[in-house]
């Protein structure tokens, strides 16, 4: 039984930053796709921060706030007075059990998808890297003959020393 999804995947994976080495996503994206005020979003996280360690969740700083705003567009920011929150995977999932609603419970498994086919794709990507680099390795060094083989036919030979033909004093 397939279900149509309350949220596209492609707006998910849009969402979802690479903040330092962390994939993460930010606050205001998480009240959009909740359907939820950031500021009630922040409230209800603010209420709970027990259940949200530094590895779960945490502020941007100045520098990786500018960066983002750098990279988006000043315009698409608003006026935003606070520093954004990040929440990684398990932050994301930790949210659902703050935000008891039915949508953030739908959104959750959307987001957690959406993480688990990124993890795939990176994975894949990773793979693929690796076997190319594998063929590049194997490759070159039967390709180096013909390569020198090439780079010779292409040297001018030096111009041979011609005898002056003519009257020579």
């Amino acid at each position: 039984m397939s279900k149509r999804s309350v949220v596209p995947a492609a707006r998910i994976v849009n969402a979802i930053l690479l903040i330092g080495n962390q994939k993460v996503m930010l606050d205001k994206d998480l009240a959009a796709l909740y359907q939820v005020a950031t500021r009630d979003l922040n409230k209800a996280v603010t209420r709970n921060l027990d259940r949200f360690p530094h590895d779960f969740m945490f502020m941007l700083t100045e520098e990786e706030f500018a960066n983002l705003k750098f990279q988006f567009g000043t315009s698409s920011w608003g006026g935003t007075r606070k520093l954004p929150r990040a929440f990684t995977e398990q932050g994301v999932a930790m949210l659902s059990s703050v935000l008891r609603s039915k949508r953030a419970v739908q959104v959750n498994i959307e987001i957690m998808r959406a993480f688990a086919r990124l993890r795939l794709l990176l994975a894949t990507h990773v793979d693929l890297a690796r076997k190319h680099d594998a063929l590049e390795n194997k490759y070159d060094a039967q390709f180096k003959v013909v390569f020198d083989a090439i780079r010779e036919l292409m040297t001018l030979p030096e111009p041979k020393r011609r005898r002056r033909i003519g009257f020579q004093q």
